[in-house]
């Protein structure tokens, strides 16, 4: 068998088939992941939305509606039991986060009353900042029942009514942040587009 001479057009194309191969292969795993993964996402959504609501019957991700507020966009999903409305689950978010952004989902009351919040995704330190997650700590319990209309949603070291997680005053106040933008959201009548 002959030797092949190394050259660039021999290497151009050996290169040339080797990208052509990964490309090939990276095209079919991001195909065969695409649909697993957008239903995992929605599940989680799903669920979060369960978790801040009182019990409903509709579908609220079917109803949801999102809203463009400063920076991003917030969205909502309607909950109703035997055609009353029960309350409304918003994402919200904040990237003032230690490590950046903060993703939520609130239950609002229909009278504006926080009933819960869930911790969508994160970045915050292990430990500190990532207390609130509600199982990892009491902090998100503070905000349940209150109103932000009488509840000031900033911590105490910044004049409001909120106890800070401990060594995380930046994630606290960031916390806070995102609910206030989705209550103003809410408060504005969440109008859509």
């Amino acid at each position: 068998m002959a030797k092949v001479e190394s050259n660039f057009k021999n290497m151009t194309a050996t290169l040339l088939i080797i990208t052509l191969v990964a490309s090939a292969a990276l095209g079919l795993v991001y195909q065969s992941t695409k649909d697993p993964i957008a239903a995992a996402q929605q599940a989680k959504i799903n669920n979060a939305i369960k978790a801040v609501l009182p019990e409903f019957d509709n579908q609220p991700s079917s109803e949801a509606y999102v809203v463009k507020v400063d920076g991003g966009e917030l969205t909502f999903y309607p909950a109703s039991k035997g055609g009353q409305m029960v309350g409304t689950a918003v994402k919200t978010f904040t990237n003032n986060g230690f490590a950046g952004r903060i993703e939520l989902m609130v239950g609002f009351l229909p009278d504006g009353t926080i009933n819960k919040i869930a911790v969508i995704a994160h970045k915050e330190t292990p430990g500190l900042g990532d207390k609130m997650e509600p199982k990892k700590s009491n902090f998100s319990v503070q905000f349940e029942g209150k109103n932000p209309e009488t509840f000031k949603l900033k911590v105490k070291k910044d004049g409001g009514d909120v106890d800070a997680i401990t060594a995380s005053t930046i994630s606290s106040r960031a916390y806070c942040d995102a609910v206030a933008r989705a209550y103003n959201a809410l408060k504005e009548g969440g109008k859509h587009e």
